[in-house]
């Protein structure tokens, strides 16, 4: 990056170049792979950008984007995934020309959410590339330690006042089973007492090495290093209602309207939730650890993914196919959890794409439509900042975020699973 970062800081703005040695290498083959399918059109605009016309660039990438939506995702052909990533590459090579480091982030931001693997690297190495300059332009001399922060935080240092979260919490929430809580629990005893036994836990006593832990809660550390990116978020109440949706938007963007929900209330929630956020922004991903427990079992890491958003998002009831340990880096979550036997109780969607979620709406349970969801036992904790809760395969979890909440989920399979997938 040595070399990149000096071509890209010589002279003014208008010296400024993009190396993407992977894009160089490989663009006559890829051309000639999305010729093969058909992309004739796109091919013509792709060779206009390269000699220096940025409208034709912009005209490459909307044909790519035409593609990944002529059907379903899983029908899209890599090879236009990969032809999008080539495009976003050049229109971002136009933007960072001409010092619009914003606009090249979000091109490049693009291309990670939406491309293909080819181009993947060049993509990554021109974010940081385009960031670094982006922060020289705004004069921002913010330091990689994270300790001496000013400014607003995004949930302030308040002890949990049980009787006002009964309120908002599903009926007859913690009084039922309370999930153990164990304070730096050994491997040994994690794979004896729990993930042997399939038995939830919550850990306490084990993130505080983790620089998330004092950077995360400073919105200045987050506008920082992510307020250019793009990043998708959900809109609404949850995924399960009518009225919810996707966007995209920067960074900087999301966290103004997480701010401006927690002073209103019409105002409909925004989620950045199951998003890969640390494959896309690399200081984010230095924040944080992958934890011992994840390695036990013998399997593999299979997604790490961010939860963020404001107080009062819920996840609605549902069940995941791999063990999880979820880690409460910023603020407070309620999560109730009931075992996999309880199949037929929790009444799931028939739906082949829902079939993981439950029908039952905790929140306002119908007892005539599911009668026997009302009195069932279940295990609930309240998750604190700097604990982790383990979730086994297939137990059923509801979550409702209690104050702004940066959660992180990690995803695992043991040896067994691995094989087998």
């Amino acid at each position: 990056m040595s070399g990149a970062t000096t071509a890209a800081s010589s002279g003014n703005n208008h010296s400024l170049h993009l190396p993407t040695p992977t894009l160089d290498a490989e663009s006559q083959s890829l051309l000639q792979s999305i010729s093969a399918q058909g992309g004739y059109a796109y091919a013509r605009m792709a060779a206009l950008a390269v000699a220096g016309d940025r409208s034709a660039a912009e005209a490459a990438r909307d044909m790519a984007w035409e593609q990944l939506h002529s059907g379903p995702w899983h029908s899209v052909l890599p090879v236009w995934r990969d032809a999008y990533s080539m495009a976003c590459l050049r229109v971002a090579k136009f933007h960072f020309a001409a010092g619009e480091f914003g606009e090249a982030l979000g091109a490049l931001d693009m291309g990670l959410i939406m491309g293909g693997m080819l181009l993947r690297k060049d993509l990554h190495d021109s974010v940081l590339l385009v960031s670094s300059e982006a922060r020289k332009k705004a004069k921002n001399s913010l330091q990689a330690s994270g300790e001496d922060f000013k400014g607003e935080k995004l949930v302030p240092e308040v002890p949990v006042d049980v009787n006002e979260v009964l309120k908002i919490l599903p009926l007859r929430s913690l009084s039922s089973g309370r999930v153990e809580k164990r304070s730096d629990l050994s491997m040994e005893g994690f794979l004896r007492n729990y993930f042997q036994t399939g038995t939830p836990v919550v850990i306490t006593n084990c993130m505080a090495h983790w620089p998330a832990r004092t950077k995360w809660n400073h919105l200045d550390y987050l506008n920082a290093v992510a307020g250019n990116r793009t990043v998708p978020v959900e809109v609404g109440k949850n995924y399960l209602c009518s009225d919810w949706k996707q966007e995209l938007v920067t960074f900087s963007k999301f966290l103004e309207r997480m701010r401006t929900n927690r002073s209103t209330s019409s105002v409909e929630p925004t989620y950045l939730a199951q998003h890969p956020l640390f494959d896309q922004i690399n200081e984010l991903r230095g924040d944080i650890c992958i934890p011992d427990y994840c390695f036990v079992g013998g399997g593999e890491l299979q997604s790490l993914n961010a939860w963020f958003g404001p107080a009062g998002t819920v996840t609605p009831l549902h069940h995941d196919p791999h063990h999880n340990i979820l880690a409460q880096v910023v603020g407070k979550k309620y999560i109730r959890l009931y075992p996999s036997s309880l199949q037929d109780e929790l009444y799931p969607y028939s739906e082949t794409m829902l079939c993981n979620s439950s029908q039952v709406d905790l929140d306002n349970i119908d007892k005539n439509e599911f009668p026997k969801a009302v009195e069932l036992e279940f295990m609930d904790c309240i998750l604190e900042e700097g604990e982790m809760l383990y979730i086994p395969p297939k137990w059923w979890h509801y979550v409702r975020s209690l104050t702004m909440s940066f959660s992180v989920s990690f995803w695992w399979s043991n040896e067994t699973e691995s094989s087998d997938s």
